[in-house]
């Protein structure tokens, strides 16, 4: 990973290959990707380091280091809603999600791809094979609804962990964080105790959504351990009824592992009972707006991006831009003045052509 704190020596070298400048290995340096469109929506690429204002917390900062298209590796990861509200999107996602993975990857680029209910798991770890990527995006489903037998809405029949038929991971059945059990991945291949509230677990497997946990689940145990350029990818259509991390626990996590996140929006309101605003049976409430703000906060705190699926505009060609844009970012590089102590620091980039817009993240965790 290239952290926001990294050796002035090694963010130097990767960013600007033939120069070979001696720095002391103690200076810190932020790193920022930005991509910048123009006021008809296209990438610019023809830009200096002269061209942008960086300032942190109010305060202008020198950009000292500068690239473009860097060779950097790309670390991808798709986070990928079957909970009910997605039953009716779901194989046009499983195509789309496919087809940008098979034109995206490099040789030297990986992917993995996570599923959420109201559970989340990870269906392909870490990866460049696209043979792995396309079994584990096969096995996407949304769970069968079953009738009550009395009249009333449907409902779903619980999901089973893998090796553990009904039982929540650990050795004791229980949930991170309240005295034992591991972290939820299949077959424990990512064991060790998360901090989850110290609470007895409320199962929701199937009638909710995590996706904050996703978002958690997919920065802090994935994202953090890489280096280069990292993105998520969420397909849903935001509302989160299940998690239980919050919101901003999630977002600390994706700015804490550098990493961009991008969101498909893909709203249904009919799957929330009738009307889409009346509360439905799976709990959702008819938030599917509510739940885009969510998608473009997390957007905006990252420096991704959020679109909305629809038919001007489908998923497969959401994936054209996104795809786009990551590969054609600027990199631009800074050690802080002065010097900030541990805490969350502000960062605003802005191009000096006033008819540009940047895109990038809004901050980041000094250690």
């Amino acid at each position: 990973m290239l952290p926001a704190f990294a050796a002035v020596a090694v963010f130097s070298c990767a960013l600007l290959p033939a120069q070979q400048p001696t720095f002391s290995t103690d200076v810190k340096v932020v790193n920022v990707l930005a991509t910048v469109r123009n006021k008809q929506g296209q990438i610019v690429r023809n830009l200096t380091k002269d061209d942008f204002i960086l300032e942190e917390n109010g305060r202008s900062q020198v950009i000292r280091y500068f690239g473009q298209e860097t060779d950097l590796p790309l670390t991808l990861g798709l986070l990928v809603d079957t909970s009910l509200s997605q039953a009716r999107v779901l194989e046009e996602e499983r195509e789309a999600s496919y087809a940008f993975l098979d034109q995206m990857l490099r040789d030297k680029d990986m992917a993995f791809v996570i599923h959420f209910e109201g559970e989340v798991e990870l269906l392909q770890d870490l990866t460049s094979s696209r043979k792995e990527l396309e079994t584990a995006l096969r096995t996407l489903h949304v769970p069968q609804l079953h009738p009550t037998g009395g009249g009333g809405w449907p409902h779903m029949m619980p999901l089973q962990w893998p090796g553990s038929p009904g039982q929540w991971p650990g050795d004791a059945g229980q949930w991170p964080g309240s005295g034992g059990g591991t972290w939820p991945w299949p077959g424990g291949r990512r064991g060790g105790r998360r901090p989850w509230p110290d609470r007895p677990p409320q199962r929701t497997a199937g009638t909710g959504t995590a996706v904050y946990d996703a978002v958690f689940l997919g920065s802090d145990e994935l994202m953090r351990k890489q280096h280069g350029r990292k993105a998520l990818i969420i397909l849903s259509d935001g509302v989160d009824n299940a998690s239980k991390v919050s919101l901003e626990t999630a977002a600390e996590a994706a700015l804490r592992s550098d990493t961009l996140v991008y969101s498909i929006v893909y709203s249904d309101d009919m799957a929330y009972g009738p009307g889409g605003g009346a509360g439905g049976p799976w709990g959702g409430g008819g938030r599917s707006r509510d739940g885009k703000r969510v998608l473009e906060q997390l957007a905006k705190q990252t420096g991704g991006r959020v679109f909305e699926a629809s038919k001007k505009q489908t998923v497969e060609q959401i994936y054209t831009i996104i795809q786009e844009e990551l590969r054609n970012q600027y990199s631009l590089g800074y050690s802080p003045d002065p010097d900030p102590g541990p805490g969350y620091r502000k960062i605003r980039v802005t191009a000096k052509q006033k008819d540009l817009t940047v895109h990038a993240r809004e901050g980041y965790y000094a250690q």
